[in-house]
């Protein structure tokens, strides 16, 4: 018998935006997840999810600021969803 994947593992990351650093949480629907802060580089965020998460759908959530739009646009440019 042959195993096939029939679902795509999900990434869920909440961003907490600010001009200076970002605290980030990030889960899966199999574990709660890692919280930590990081400089305000969407780049950063993708290597890191690259690195980590290579195989997930990836689903980012922020309150959009004055400081968000650009990351948003980085973040859907990158095949996330960005809500």
């Amino acid at each position: 018998m042959v195993t096939q994947i029939t679902a795509v593992p999900k990434l869920y990351i909440g961003i907490d935006i600010h001009k200076r650093s970002w605290k980030v949480h990030c889960a899966t629907d199999l574990f709660s997840g890692k919280s930590f802060s990081m400089d305000p580089n969407p780049e950063q965020l993708k290597d890191y999810v690259d690195k980590h998460f290579a195989d997930h759908e990836v689903v980012t959530a922020y309150e959009a600021g004055c400081c968000g739009y650009s990351a948003h646009r980085c973040f859907e440019s990158y095949g996330w969803s960005s809500l």
